[in-house]
């Protein structure tokens, strides 16, 4: 609930310079498990349920909208999600200084924002200072879901991917219309964009 603010939002830290600077994994959560992160937490259905469905695991979603984590936070109890946080920030390659190397056991991206002008390309967050700072965190065969309703930008995350030297596609079709993840979970937005017309692309990547 909103007004268990305070127990799941956790801050980003800085130093004097307004730079990120690592975080104390133990700090955030009561049990030490697997971390995984969640990179743009839309309206909290995904964290909310996967949470849930594996309180083996810690789960932190990395969100810069405050709008996007009140509205997660309807999703989320105490109670019932011991092993979920939130944190507000914009990700990009800073995450790598973050989080400690080797410290993540995976991560989802849930349809990142296109930015599909060409001028705004840049502004994407699937760029090689990103996966290179992506590599150092992930643990070793850690692996990255994402998906994207955006045909042009999926072209683009899978040339990004293919051509970093720290990860492969875990499949041989990478870009796939249907979730081989067995534990799908179907967004607000994922179920908006099929309504319109727009089906999603999957891709599954493993760090080397």
């Amino acid at each position: 609930m909103v007004c268990d603010r305070n127990f799941f939002v956790v801050d980003c830290p800085k130093d004097d310079n307004g730079n990120y600077i690592s975080i104390d994994i133990a700090s955030i959560f009561p049990l030490s498990q697997d971390l995984f992160l969640e990179i743009g937490s839309g309206k909290g259905e995904f964290i909310s349920a996967y949470g849930q469905k594996y309180p083996s695991y810690n789960l932190l979603g990395l969100e810069a909208a405050d709008k996007r984590i009140v509205n997660t936070l309807k999703k989320l109890s105490p109670e019932k999600h011991p092993n979920v946080r939130l944190m507000r920030m914009y990700v990009d390659e800073s995450i790598g200084n973050i989080f400690p190397a080797e410290s993540v056991s995976g991560v989802f991206i849930q349809h990142p924002d296109p930015w599909p002008k060409r001028k705004h390309h840049r502004r994407r967050l699937i760029q090689p200072a990103f996966l290179n700072s992506l590599a150092r965190i992930l643990k070793p065969d850690a692996q990255v879901q994402i998906s994207t309703d955006h045909s042009g930008y999926a072209a683009w995350i899978l040339e990004e991917f293919l051509a970093s030297p720290c990860f492969v596609s875990v499949y041989n079709d990478p870009v796939r219309i249907h979730s081989t993840f067995e534990d799908h979970i179907t967004t607000w937005f994922e179920a908006e964009q099929r309504r319109q017309g727009f089906d999603p692309q999957f891709m599954l990547f493993k760090r080397i």
